[in-house]
């Protein structure tokens, strides 16, 4: 093209462009990484967040299942093993010297190299969990120790891609979820690296090897001629920087958990790195849901990086859909952040029927696989796990349950009764749990009596008596009232005392009650004392938690 013409082209051309590029900007911004953000109604301030509503594909689903699995699960020996394997005389650094060597020597960098998740299957897996009722499913996509889990653009080197499986494990999950028509999340965990791997700066304080620091500051430099060389273990550890106060203290973690206390506070290009990753992860992955193990958002309130998330993730839904889909999930929250995300109980759960959708998020074991609750069979057993379920989704939650995943990506057989259980009861008693919203009183019973508060984010599962036949929580759904009834009364009969004559909560005249799953319409009779069914004696396979269909 001559100069001339060339001109004259440009000229034409250029406005148009900037116009498209105006157009686009509407919609997208590009922060300094080169993340595109999603721009739209929703700021990042909690005012503007507060703007959320909960979708009703979540609130109708009430149950989902966890892989809780990283590198932490390749020792097979519990949670947090990344932080403790540095604790010298804890268990877990115990087991790591005696099966690994000393953690000056063999850190947890090498755990990592050493995993590879060789007899992973995302697709039969999550197809099990499907059968066993879960309607989403949720894969860790980063723990506090640091390694993603997909191929990260800014976790370049540390991430499954490159290092231990070699393998795009959120890939894996979400092309097994949607083949599954689930919805699809991650967990994400890594806000809280800076602080939580400061163990891995210490070193014995007892033994041959006293005052031989653990492998917490090695850097690039100290690579050469190892499997690591060329790779900074300052990109995984994050510790080049002064501990926090009393970090010999492994407890004062938890108070400083929401970045107080005497915490040392992340750098600038920390907080930027991990807003990065997580945008990415967002963009890349497009999860429905995504779990934060923060108080609040990550990194609040010392960066706005959560508050950023959050809104881009809402703008994006909103743009893809024309209403927001998208579920964040958060901690311990103010009553304004409960209405920007969904609340997450942890190990616990609600006492009352709450106003908003919120979640239990609980695991059978340990988070991470520990082969010692496997050898002694302590899981909790479906029918703990059912007896949460039917409380939660009473008073208007949802339970995500883990499942812990071993080092080579199965789960093992023990695991594999309860889920087949849980699937067995949901086959027949699910219409009580679906879609329902909770009924005037959440339910009755002398374990409401004995229920224990929530401790911090929860921590209260297990404290109160266990449920018994007395026991019964209520759903609702299309002018039905379901009863679930929590064990079998030895008598064969149920007295629901929420149902009596001349009662506050039920002031129509009942039809008929129905035994969920057989059909079987039963006798009852109204009193002034309650609703008093007889159950003939129909009593079904799983007895520890039976439906009633009260029309």
């Amino acid at each position: 093209m001559k100069r001339r013409a060339l001109l004259k082209h440009l000229a034409t051309t250029i406005p148009t462009l900037a116009l498209a590029s105006q157009i686009r900007a509407a919609d997208h911004i590009f922060n300094g990484s080169g993340e595109m953000m999603t721009s739209g109604s929703f700021k990042p301030t909690w005012d503007s967040l507060s703007a959320y509503k909960t979708p009703d594909w979540f609130r109708n689903a009430k149950f989902g299942i966890w892989a809780h699995w990283g590198p932490q699960c390749q020792p097979e020996f519990g949670d947090w093993y990344a932080r403790e394997m540095y604790m010298e005389g804890s268990s877990q650094y115990k087991y790591h010297v005696a099966k690994y060597g000393h953690p000056s020597k063999f850190g947890f960098k090498d755990v990592i190299n050493e995993w590879k998740a060789e007899a992973w299957n995302p697709e039969e897996l999550v197809s099990l969990y499907k059968k066993a009722g879960a309607r989403y499913f949720m894969a860790l996509a980063n723990h506090h120790d640091n390694f993603d889990l997909y191929n990260s653009k800014h976790q370049k080197k540390w991430n499954a891609t490159k290092i231990g499986p070699k393998k795009d494990l959120i890939e894996g999950w979400r092309t097994a979820s949607r083949n599954n028509n689930m919805h699809f999340g991650v967990s994400v965990h890594a806000a809280h690296t800076w602080s939580w791997m400061e163990t891995a700066q210490r070193a014995d304080k007892i033994g041959p090897l006293a005052g031989v620091p653990y492998d917490g500051k090695l850097t690039a430099a100290d690579g050469k001629g190892k499997w690591w060389e060329g790779i900074d273990p300052q990109e995984l550890y994050a510790q080049n920087h002064a501990l926090s106060e009393h970090s010999e203290n492994n407890g004062t973690i938890h108070k400083q958990w929401n970045w107080g206390n005497g915490v040392s506070l992340p750098s600038k290009a920390y907080c930027d790195k991990f807003f990065n990753r997580t945008i990415d992860l967002i963009n890349a992955y497009n999860p429905d849901m995504v779990y934060f193990d923060d108080t609040a958002l990550p990194l609040w309130p010392i960066d706005d990086a959560g508050l950023k998330i959050a809104a881009h993730l809402y703008n994006k839904s909103l743009k893809k859909n024309g209403k927001v889909e998208a579920v964040i999930f958060g901690k311990i929250l103010d009553q304004l952040q409960r209405k920007c995300m969904v609340w997450d109980i942890e190990r616990g759960q609600s006492n009352a029927i709450e106003p908003l959708p919120w979640q239990t998020d609980t695991c059978i074991g340990s988070w991470h696989y520990d082969q010692r609750i496997y050898n002694n069979k302590s899981y909790k057993s479906a029918k703990t796990v059912i007896h949460t379920l039917a409380d939660v989704v009473s008073k208007n939650g949802n339970l995500l349950l883990n499942i812990p995943v071993k080092g080579n990506g199965t789960i093992d057989e023990l695991e594999r009764k309860i889920v087949e259980e849980i699937g067995e009861w949901m086959a027949v008693n699910n219409e009580a749990i679906y879609d329902t919203r909770p009924w005037l009183v959440f339910g009755e019973g002398p374990s409401i009596e004995s229920a224990a508060p929530l401790s911090a984010q929860g921590f209260n599962e297990g404290k109160g008596k266990p449920f018994t036949a007395a026991d019964i929580r209520f759903t609702t759904k299309n002018n039905t009232i379901y009863a679930i009834v929590l064990g079998w009364p030895e008598d064969g009969n149920i007295l629901i005392k929420s149902m009596k004559n001349g009662g506050e909560y039920l002031k129509q005249k009942l039809n008929k009650v129905e035994l969920v799953g057989t059909g079987e319409k039963l006798s009852f009779s109204q009193t002034d004392n309650g609703l008093l069914i007889n159950l003939k004696g129909s009593k079904p396979k799983l007895d520890y938690a039976l439906t009633l269909k009260i029309a």
